[in-house]
């Protein structure tokens, strides 16, 4: 069965959508205020992440602190619903923008991937004890029926 980060293209791929989409993120007047003059981890961070969640090597998790990291970046963010809505539009945009497949059932897996950690980073965001936090502690794993 092919995964999804290889029908998207491969981690290369990837890692220039994410480019992309973070440089969108920084330059977003709605974004901005979560991510600030940007982390140059950012990226590879977050691609790893990608590449992780969509069949690849576990590096996000092995090697740059896997789901409490990412925990602990977004907490006290107090993402609103109109970030986390921004966020996706400029994810799904992004995906267009650098010409990643336009499949249904890739573009379906993409949404619902971006859906759902949002509303965890959101959740995450607005935690003030580790009992608020969505119960999410390992990179999850996204799948999708590709016709294999």
């Amino acid at each position: 069965m092919v995964t999804i980060l290889e029908h998207g293209g491969g981690e290369d791929a990837w890692h220039h959508f994410v480019d992309v989409f973070y440089g969108h993120c920084l330059t977003d007047p709605l974004l901005k205020p979560l991510f600030g003059a940007g982390k140059p981890e950012h990226v590879p961070h977050l691609t790893a992440f990608e590449i992780e969640a969509f069949g690849g090597p576990d590096r996000f998790t092995e090697e740059l602190g896997g789901m409490p990291h990412l925990i602990d970046v977004h907490r006290g963010l107090k993402i609103t619903e109109e970030q986390r809505q921004r966020f996706v539009e400029l994810y799904l945009a992004s995906a267009d923008e650098v010409g990643m497949p336009k499949d249904a059932p890739f573009r379906e897996a993409l949404r619902t991937h971006v859906e759902f950690g949002t509303q965890v980073a959101k959740q995450n965001s607005h935690a003030e004890a580790d009992d608020e936090l969505h119960p999410l502690r390992t990179v999850p794993k996204w799948d999708w029926p590709d016709g294999s």
